[in-house]
């Protein structure tokens, strides 16, 4: 099955390509043609093959899903089920994903051009994301006050927010919509979800997954396109209470800014420029295979990936040309590569971008060890590939150090002291997550106590659970998505007050005869 398609698939409805025009803009649980009529070509990243038409949508079409999403939650029975019943719309949703684990992994594959296990590995995440928060419903009902006040209930409760405009990115498609959809759910919200307009395919499906599962119509709304035609919808309309965005900083700021005039809650997770400190006494063996996972997994398309290298000075010329050596064995290829260690770039516009990175840093004084080309022969050369890039001799002044690059480029720092590291690793206006390796747990505790990220690693890079919260500080964003708190994003805090023997308070009495006011 090749992209987005129409099929019985074991009993489940899914995505047909004969039937485009209709797949994109999901209201009132069912597709609809987009108000203009257009449709967007979805092409394979690894070779430019298209794998999905769908729905370009318009601001008139996220209007309409806006508009379902209210009546459903104004007018709808989801915000007032139980969170029990709610939770087990989500299990039912984790089950159905494990089902149809190859159907998802292969449409998140031919969309991002990653390779089918790295998309495999999403799909069990994503259903895990599901289950933890199936899991977790009816856990936390509030809580009671003492107000010390004699006849009174008071009582700390919990509510939806209501309608949630959530706008994902394209680098990890399904489940970055996962970390909002799930809590957004089990908290009784209604939403508009709004993909990458490169990378739809998944979230396509996800709603006839979420309509099989039990949801009712309308609560899940699907508008597809590009984010000034229909994610600036999410951020301006009244209609909405809360924004969920993640993506690039400069995006974030104008959503932040849009939001503003309704005083919308507002979520943004942002990326980062994240340090991977590696002093002398470190487990060579691991901070080498490490440092490599950390940058070049999914061709350094993640916003947690450690792009900077900071290397006690003792060790780096070792450490690096080794570095060097298997960064230059990394094998590029095609979603179906069996071969493959790591996939192209989401499109030949952004293989430019990073191209462009590379040859500023360059051009600051930073030495090319390794990469740092477009690919013009071969198989490579018909994808937007780059090869794993090291850029050394590299200081905090340098913008190829304080700017992300969103691509398979690591830079290299080197550091004296432990105090240096820390100062150097917070020397940045992210503050996405980072790591620290050596042996000496003392010192592994000092550094990641000190460091200004919000997830840290030590003796590690890139692991995560869905049970533990997620987002930065500075210009990584605001809130956090996953473990409680992320749930706690998408719920509104009520104090009920109960007076259970009321009486008169006398506290404006009526006048009293033969008194002069």
């Amino acid at each position: 099955m090749s992209g987005v398609q129409f099929a019985e698939n074991r009993g489940r409805t899914v995505v047909d390509q004969d039937a485009a025009l209709l797949r994109g803009l999901f209201v009132d649980g069912r597709w609809r043609k987009p108000a203009a009529g257009k449709t967007r070509i979805i092409a394979c990243p690894a070779d430019g093959k298209q794998v999905a038409e769908v729905a370009e949508c318009t601001d008139a079409d996220a209007a309409a899903a806006v508009a379902s999403a209210r009546r459903a939650f104004d007018g709808g029975g989801w915000p007032g089920t139980s969170e029990k019943e709610r939770g087990q719309v989500l299990l039912r949703t984790a089950e159905l994903l494990e089902r149809d684990k190859a159907l998802y992994a292969r449409a998140e594959a031919l969309d991002t051009g990653k390779r089918y296990v790295e998309a495999e590995y999403d799909i069990d995440d994503i259903a895990a994301c599901f289950r933890y928060y199936g899991g977790i419903a009816g856990t936390d009902a509030g809580r009671v006050i003492d107000t010390g006040v004699p006849g009174s209930i008071s009582r700390v409760v919990y509510v939806p927010v209501g309608v949630c405009g959530l706008i994902t990115p394209w680098n990890y498609p399904l489940l970055q919509a996962s970390w909002k959809v799930a809590p957004a759910l089990l908290a009784g919200n209604t939403f508009v979800l709004k993909p990458s307009e490169l990378t739809p395919s998944t979230s396509i499906l996800l709603m006839e997954t979420l309509l099989e599962a039990g949801l009712p119509a309308g609560v899940a709304n699907l508008v597809t396109g590009t984010g000034p035609d229909v994610g600036a919808v999410l951020s301006e309309s009244a209609d909405v209470d809360l924004v969920s965005f993640t993506g690039g900083l400069a995006t974030g700021i104008n959503v932040m800014k849009s939001a503003a005039t309704t005083v919308k809650r507002v979520a943004l997770e942002l990326g980062g420029k994240n340090p991977n400190i590696v002093f002398a006494d470190a487990h060579r063996e691991a901070a080498l295979d490490n440092a490599l996972t950390a940058v070049f997994l999914h061709s350094g398309q993640v916003c947690s990936a450690g792009t900077r290298l900071l290397v006690e000075e003792s060790i780096h010329d070792g450490f690096v040309a080794e570095l060097v050596r298997r960064a230059q064995d990394i094998r590029l290829g095609g979603p179906f590569d069996e071969l493959a260690q790591t996939g192209p770039l989401i499109s030949a516009a952004h293989r430019d971008k990073v191209h462009a990175f590379v040859q500023a840093g360059i051009d600051e004084g930073a030495s090319l060890l390794c990469g740092g080309y477009i690919p013009d022969a071969g198989v490579l050369s018909v994808g937007s590939y780059y090869p794993p890039t090291i850029l050394d001799g590299c200081h905090t002044s340098m913008k190829a150090v304080q700017d992300e690059s969103f691509g398979p480029v690591l830079t290299v720092e080197t550091f004296s002291t432990e105090e240096e590291a820390i100062m150097l690793a917070n020397d940045t206006a992210y503050g996405l997550a980072g790591a620290v390796w050596t042996q000496d747990g003392s010192r592994a505790q000092r550094v990641a106590g000190a460091l200004r990220h919000g997830t840290v690693w030590i003796n590690d890079y890139h692991p995560y659970v869905p049970q533990a919260e997620w987002g930065g500080f500075g210009k990584s964003g605001n809130g956090r998505e996953l473990g409680l708190q992320g749930l706690a994003e998408y719920r509104e805090t009520k104090h009920i007050w109960q007076n259970i023997n009321p009486k008169p308070s006398h506290w404006f009495e009526p006048p009293q005869a033969g008194v002069q006011q």
